[in-house]
């Protein structure tokens, strides 16, 4: 597929599919950016190491994660104030970071008012200190050149 057209002057432009493909499905575009997979026993394993966890390198996730290492347990609206976003864009991070087993959510009501709390498991305690010792490392490295 040519990604590429003449224009009027002569010269090459880019023909706006990959870009009008990223708007439309990002997932996907985001896999197609991706390098291909490397073979068993070819440095494969020493990348993964070396990659940052997508699941919290990401502002709002991070912040949630963050926030809950250092408070036992904060209600949604604790988080949304604390991180000054919308309610869907926090129920959305706070799914995904769900879903990863990051954190936990507990649903329960205080009268007849319903009330939602998010803690930090155990395994996002251990993402988080992963993901703390892969940017201190990085800014080490970036500092000693």
């Amino acid at each position: 597929m040519c990604c590429s057209a003449r224009s009027s002057r002569g010269g090459t432009v880019a023909d706006g599919s990959v870009a009008r493909r990223r708007r439309e499905d990002p997932a996907r575009a985001t896999e197609e950016a991706r390098p291909a997979a490397a073979p068993r026993g070819s440095g494969a394993r020493r990348r993964s190491a070396v990659e940052l966890d997508r699941v919290i390198h990401e502002r709002v996730r991070l912040g949630i994660v963050s926030a809950l290492a250092v408070n036992d347990k904060l209600s949604f609206n604790d988080l949304k104030r604390l991180l000054d976003t919308s309610d869907g864009n926090l129920s959305v991070h706070a799914r995904r970071l769900e879903e990863a087993g990051y954190i936990e959510c507990i649903k329960s009501f205080r009268g007849r008012v319903p009330r939602t709390e998010y803690r930090l498991t155990a395994e996002g305690r251990r993402a988080l200190e992963r993901y703390l010792d892969h940017m201190e490392a990085l800014i080490r490295h970036v500092r000693s050149q």
